[in-house]
């Protein structure tokens, strides 16, 4: 599977407290895990952007669900493929 980052920022969703905004990452879970999608890591983050979520996915379109998935919990995604360091060194080279 390939590793996917998204920072993430909350558009349309209203939360009465942080513990409410926090626990959203499970319901969204459970939508990656219909994709064969795998969360790995989620942040919050203080500044322009309020979470940085790293997971896997198989390919484009899973990543695509994953963004309309999070959309539906009002939360806007830009994603990108990460590479592993090792992997970008080799295609330098290349």
């Amino acid at each position: 599977m390939q590793t996917w980052v998204a920072l993430v920022e909350v558009v349309d969703a209203e939360f009465q407290d942080l513990q409410e905004l926090a626990s959203l990452w499970g319901d969204i879970n459970i939508e990656l895990e219909e994709v064969e999608a795998e969360l790995q890591e989620t942040y919050a983050l203080l500044g322009r952007y309020d979470f940085l979520v790293v997971f896997e996915a198989p390919d484009r379109e899973s990543v695509f669900e994953v963004s309309l998935a999070a959309e539906r919990h009002g939360l806007d995604m830009d994603s990108m493929e990460g590479v592993p360091i090792e992997a970008f060194g080799g295609m330098v080279d290349e």
